[in-house]
């Protein structure tokens, strides 16, 4: 990944400067099964997937498995998308505010562009001028409208994650061929 960008910023603030000891209490399995994926790691996904515009956790998985930028954030692993979903809906009470101060340290160091963010659709001005530093009641109002559309694009997450769940089974489809190898089974 190349120094000075979103990417970068993101692997280096969920890996060094975002406590993330909570995510690691909550979702850790080391006593039966496969052990977990790093909740560090998930979020390096996520997050640079909601700035592309991958919403859902079937997008993200295939990003992981096709985008070279996604494979180094990932460490060459490949989550399921169950994983991600799961990842998101149980934990989406503390990843609203990560995700919020991410974007809020990405703003200050203007890795936004001086442009548009865009969180699915959602377009957040970013300026880096003297301007927008604002008082500390402007930059709270700031942090409450980011904080809002966090909160929107972490519920249309798990609306697409629960969407597909329920797509109709069509001859050729993927879920229709599963189910016809599980009856030949």
């Amino acid at each position: 990944m190349l120094s000075g960008t979103l990417e970068f910023a993101i692997h280096k603030l969920v890996g060094t400067r975002l406590d993330t000891s909570g995510f690691e209490q909550k979702y850790r399995n080391d006593e039966t099964g496969r052990t977990a994926y790093d909740p560090k790691l998930l979020l390096k996904i996520v997050l640079p997937g909601y700035a592309r515009g991958l919403v859902s956790s079937r997008k993200i998985e295939q990003a992981c498995r096709e985008n070279v930028v996604f494979i180094a954030l990932a460490c060459g692993q490949q989550p399921d998308h169950s994983t991600i979903a799961t990842f998101m809906s149980s934990m989406k009470s503390d990843i609203l505010p990560l995700f919020r101060d991410v974007l809020l340290v990405c703003q200050e160091v203007d890795l936004l562009g001086g442009t548009f963010f865009a969180l699915d659709g959602l377009k957040l001005p970013s300026n880096a001028s003297k301007e927008w530093s604002g008082t500390r009641s402007e930059i709270q109002r700031k942090k409450e409208r980011l904080e809002a559309k966090v909160k929107e694009l972490l519920a249309e997450h798990l609306q697409e994650d629960h969407g597909n769940d329920n797509h109709p089974k069509t001859p050729g489809s993927d879920r229709a061929n599963g189910d016809r190898q599980v009856q030949r089974l």
